[in-house]
């Protein structure tokens, strides 16, 4: 069975597998995206107290809820919870899901800047999902940094102005400038390890409505 992951807008991704299912960040309405109900195993907050990337509303059955740093274990489903230094002296958590023997790492809403220390935790992953749009978390060209120290597999940009955003943020071309890359979207990654890309390639993908 093929890693599923479907973007539903912002920092909201579902990530689904054989050990089961995460949800990171959902996001409300009022964020112009409408992601409905959703199921999983695990939902991650990475701004567990901004109600823009912690709609809980959204999700319908049972599920565990990670919202600090830690490590943690759940039906199968690993995750690394890694704590992000914010300005503002707020805590934003980055986490690291394996299922099916990949590495995903989400940055979250909140990672400002990636510090040694963060880079060393995120180091080997197989699958970056970063914010690129700036205003509160990286902007394009620090995420464009970012994405080649860390140099995964596979990277996916996230928080970014569009037509559906509400937020200020900066738009996906101005990332994918600094990148070089033009990827055409995709409505989802459908993958296995034996699939991963051998070079770091940039996925856009299509918020699913």
């Amino acid at each position: 069975m093929a890693l599923e992951i479907t973007w539903f807008g912002r920092t909201c991704f579902r990530m689904r597998g054989r050990e089961g299912a995460v949800v990171c960040d959902p996001c409300p309405p009022a964020s112009g995206y409408k992601i409905g109900k959703l199921e999983a195993n695990v939902v991650t907050l990475s701004l567990r107290d901004d109600p823009g990337f912690s709609y809980v509303d959204a999700m319908k059955g049972d599920y565990k809820r990670l919202d600090a740093p830690g490590e943690y274990e759940v039906g199968g489903i690993l995750v690394t919870g890694i704590a992000l230094k914010r300005a503002d002296g707020g805590r934003a958590v980055a986490f690291i899901i394996e299922l099916d023997g990949i590495r995903v790492a989400t940055l979250g809403a909140g990672a400002e800047t990636i510090g040694e220390a963060e880079r060393n935790l995120l180091e080997g992953v197989d699958i970056l999902l970063l914010p690129v749009g700036g205003h509160g978390t990286l902007p394009p060209a620090v995420a464009a940094d970012v994405m080649t120290g860390l140099d995964p597999r596979i990277a996916v940009p996230m928080l970014f102005k569009n037509d559906v955003e509400t937020g200020d943020y900066e738009p996906l071309e101005r990332f994918l400038k600094e990148t070089g890359a033009k990827p055409a979207p995709q409505p989802r990654i459908s993958v296995t390890r034996s699939q991963l890309p051998g070079e770091l390639s940039v996925v856009v993908l299509e918020p699913k409505a």
